[in-house]
């Protein structure tokens, strides 16, 4: 067997790590198995969080070897439109700290500027302090983070919850973990004008937009967690849904989609609980099916410019 020398002697004083028993016992890899089952395609993003995790994973065997070294930065930014998994990355990112011992619980306080910010003079800190008090030994997820500053605004007071946030962050790092979240674009300028935010956060993860491909998916992963299924023609009228909807305004991804499951599925239980009135005993593959009248019932489909147009679009997403 061949032996790398790493220009590094052992000391009889260091206990050898025991990065089986590590791995074993935080069991990382079962929280990433499930990032992979409940988040269709990211995988720049998995990627990301496994590179994270292996830095943690390696962090604490380097400790145990006797490896003196600070804390590393934890705090982040995740970048990208509404319903594209953020919130939800946020949550295992938390278990995986909690396993490793990073934080003390596994505990998320999700939040945004209104949370944080006050109306008045002597209000924002005592508010700030208390959201921070409810996050402390977790992570802290902020939201749409960039409206916290608003420079146009003179008596606007963001700028004190930052501050507030900023002591806390460099300060109190053995307690807390923030998350700040929003459209790159804004966070870029959010961060350009408050660099000592900037400089805290050392992992930045951008979430890519879904396809129309991988956003059907999702929708077949919704119904079936919840017991449903699509017939064929209701999955051919949810996939041109789907195209319509990514043309509205305020589009949301995931959350469209689950938008949308859920009214197809208060659509499908006024059609059966009228046949039950009706007198009918619905079979249990009735219950269970999704059919294309649900869909198109949606008021997605009024517009005629976007049925001719939607099969094409459809191919090309």
């Amino acid at each position: 067997m061949n032996v790398v020398d790493t220009g590094v002697s052992e000391s009889a004083d260091v206990e050898r790590p025991d990065a089986a028993a590590l791995v074993r016992e935080a069991n990382i890899e079962a929280v990433l198995d499930e990032l992979d089952r409940d988040l269709v395609a990211l995988a720049p993003v998995k990627t990301r969080i496994r590179e994270i995790s292996a830095l943690l994973v390696v962090d604490q065997l380097r400790r145990q070897a006797g490896l003196a070294a600070g804390r590393p930065s934890l705090h982040m930014c995740f970048t990208g439109n509404p319903g594209t998994g953020k919130t939800t990355v946020a949550m295992r990112m938390a278990d995986i700290l909690h396993r490793l011992g990073y934080i003390d619980r596994n505990h998320v306080v999700a939040v945004t500027r209104d949370d944080l910010v006050g109306q008045y003079v002597g209000h924002t800190a005592p508010k700030t302090k208390e959201v921070l008090k409810r996050a402390f030994g977790g992570v802290l997820f902020i939201d749409e983070a960039y409206y916290l500053y608003r420079p146009e605004n003179e008596r606007d007071y963001g700028v004190e919850a930052i501050e507030i946030l900023l002591q806390v962050m460099e300060n109190e790092r053995d307690r807390l973990v923030v998350i700040l979240a929003g459209y790159k674009d804004r966070m870029d300028e959010f961060f350009r004008l408050n660099p000592g935010m900037s400089s805290r956060v050392a992992h930045h993860i951008d979430f890519p937009d879904y396809s129309a491909a991988e956003l059907l998916r999702i929708g077949q992963l919704m119904l079936s967690a919840e017991n449903y299924v699509f017939s064929d023609d209701a999955e051919q009228a949810f996939r041109e849904y789907i195209v319509r909807r990514m043309r509205r305004p305020r589009f949301a991804h995931a959350r469209s989609v689950r938008n949308g499951i859920e009214r197809a599925r208060l659509r499908h239980a006024n059609r059966v609980y009228e046949a039950v009135r009706s007198g009918a005993e619905p079979a249990v593959d009735v219950l269970r099916r999704i059919e294309a009248q649900d869909i198109l019932k949606s008021s997605v489909f009024e517009e005629e410019e976007e049925t001719r147009t939607a099969a094409t679009e459809w191919q090309a997403a």
